[in-house]
């Protein structure tokens, strides 16, 4: 029965090692029939087909055992290994088994872009490109269409009809593998029953070893009595002469009953060393059985583990399932209330767009009305400038001195007339120009002063400017600016002082984060009273009579329209008597 029992065992033991090579020889098979069924985009470009393997696993034995007997697309394959994501390159396919805890993200990550199949063992479902997972005694797999097409590959028909297309059925496997997990429960708990049978078996049988030796005790006992009884019998023989011959007979029948004694003993003493042999064999049976109890009580401990780790995943991907939903419905909401603000944003859109086409053609009226206007004042003006020319060179002579002054006036008030006209012409034709470029603010200010060379010279200027930056906008219209500020500077000073212009310029951002140019033109004028400081830059506003000083009171309205024009505001500081700074802003 134990040469069967071995024997049995060395079968089953021989078998399970049969299993296990068939089942790697699977999963190379299954690993080279994907590479087979898979196009790359630089398939033609590759001498041979490399197959990579991550971590120390045991696969790239088969992988390089399969490889000397059958090649992939006709190209020889080569099987390397990598010790950890970063050395990965250089191969067409990759081999990873989860046992070994590599990050499928991480490993995703790296691989991006080079042209790499990842065929992954026992990872979650739709995680990578084509997961295999153990089911019995073959493979199941399924294929991540996201990721592979995200790559470039091309999945053939055949391969792709026999993968697993649902979730629902890669959960069906594992709930496979914990029937399998219960089945081996109960044969467990059925090897279990079977060694208490076997323990009690034994004790029995070591009792009945302890009656047979007290049997035994029991019988030696007898034949040592025995012996002391013939011992007297033979010391009384003189005396008991008449009954020789019945102690003759009484010793030949003690005679037999030793030697059967001693048979029966010789007997048992054979029957206890085979029961010791047959308990030795049963205990290292049991000793056996307890080994691989406790290995499959190791397996079903680890599989147990398993499968919590895959229940607590399964509530984790119903619990992000459940969210996603959830999410999904608070982003369509957010969607239709967002829809429903862009409609009304688009109609209001649609509003301020009409508006501004309205507002475009009032202002293309009004400065068609201001150049028509203009043009039509100039008329009336030029004749009248003609006609007193006329008279101041044909009755000068004629004329007494309040005619003459009469004359005078009249052709001072036209000259001014004149700038007032051609001031509103240039006023309603500013912040109009498409042109803009980048403008180097030093060459600005270096071509005004030589504009200005007869006037600083005159009045003794000094205009001392830090390195200006360069901007974007209109150039005429920015210098038109500069001109303006600089030559107030220089007109609204009190006699006897020498006029000094202080340009400078920084960059800042606002509570929006937008960068803009501040620039600051401080001179030390006359300087203006706060009460003035809203109406300055408003047209034709002058604060001092002609007399005092000459202009149309236009210069600041041009140069608060410069500035917004160019999406940037204008203010001063000033203090009467010491100086004034004026402040505008151009967007960086």
């Amino acid at each position: 029965m134990v040469c069967v029992l071995l024997c049995f065992y060395g079968l089953s033991i021989h078998a399970q090692t049969t299993n296990q090579q068939v089942k790697r020889l699977q999963r190379a098979i299954f690993v080279y029939n994907f590479a087979q069924q898979v196009g790359w985009p630089n398939q033609v470009d590759a001498t041979q087909f490399k197959i990579g393997v991550l971590g120390p696993d045991r696969a790239i034995i088969d992988f390089k055992s399969l490889a000397q007997k059958r090649n992939i697309n006709n190209k020889p394959v080569t099987v390397v290994n990598f010790n950890s994501v970063k050395d990965v390159k250089d191969v067409q396919l990759l081999y990873v088994n989860k046992s070994f805890n590599f990050d499928i993200n991480y490993i995703l990550n790296k691989i991006s872009g080079q042209n790499i199949l990842l065929v992954t063992e026992d990872y979650n479902y739709h995680t990578t490109m084509i997961n295999m997972v153990n089911v019995g005694d073959s493979f199941e797999y399924e294929i991540n269409n996201k990721t592979i097409d995200k790559e470039g590959f091309k999945i053939a028909n055949s391969l792709q009809q026999y993968a697993i297309s649902s979730s629902q059925k890669w959960k069906d496997l594992y709930q496979n593998s914990e029937a399998d997990l219960e089945a081996s429960k109960k044969i467990e708990a059925e090897q279990q029953e079977n060694l208490v049978t076997k323990d009690a078996e034994i004790l029995s049988q070591k009792q009945q070893i302890n009656t047979q030796e007290s049997k035994i005790d029991t019988i030696l006992n007898t034949v040592v009595t025995q012996d002391k009884w013939i011992e007297t019998l033979s010391n009384q023989s003189e005396l008991h002469k008449q009954r020789f011959e019945d102690k003759v007979k009484i010793e030949q029948d003690l005679e037999d009953n030793i030697k059967r004694q001693i048979e029966f003993i010789k007997s048992q003493d054979q029957n206890i060393i085979s029961r010791n042999l047959e308990i030795q064999k049963q205990h290292n049976f049991i000793q056996n059985q307890i080994a691989e109890i406790e290995t499959k009580e190791f397996i079903l401990k680890q599989k147990e583990s398993q499968l919590n780790t895959q229940k607590t995943i399964n509530i984790l991907l119903i619990t992000l399932i459940s969210l996603a939903v959830l999410g999904g419905i608070l982003i369509y909401r957010s969607y239709l209330s967002k829809k429903k603000l862009n409609k009304k944003l688009k109609d209001k859109n649609a509003a301020i767009q009409k508006q501004s086409l309205e507002l475009e053609i009032k202002n293309d009226e009004l400065e068609q009305f201001a150049y028509i206007a203009s043009h039509d004042l100039k008329e009336p003006l030029i004749t009248i400038t003609g006609l007193i020319d006329l008279l101041v060179e044909e009755y000068e002579d004629k004329l007494d001195d309040n005619g003459k002054m009469s004359l005078n006036f009249i052709s001072q008030s036209s000259a001014r007339m004149q700038k007032l006209i051609d001031a509103i012409l240039q006023y309603s034709r500013l912040g109009k120009s498409k042109n803009t470029t980048n403008i180097n603010c030093n060459s600005v200010i270096s071509i005004l002063k030589d504009d200005l060379k007869n006037v600083i010279d005159r009045t003794e200027s000094t205009i001392i400017t830090t390195d200006l930056p360069t901007i974007k906008g209109a150039e005429l219209e920015l210098r038109l600016l500069f001109q303006n500020l600089i030559s107030n500077g220089i007109k609204f000073t009190k006699k006897g002082v020498k006029p000094i212009i202080s340009i400078d310029c920084n960059l800042q951002s606002n509570v929006e984060s937008v960068d803009y140019w501040v620039f600051s033109i401080t001179d030390n004028g006359i300087g203006i009273p706060a009460k003035h400081k809203d109406r300055i830059f408003s047209i034709f506003q002058r604060l001092h009579s002609r007399d005092e000083y000459e202009g149309t009171g236009i210069g600041l309205a041009h140069c608060k329209k410069i500035v917004e024009a160019h999406s940037g505001r204008i203010w001063l500081d000033s203090e009467v008597g010491k100086g004034t700074t004026f402040y505008f802003t151009i967007p960086a």
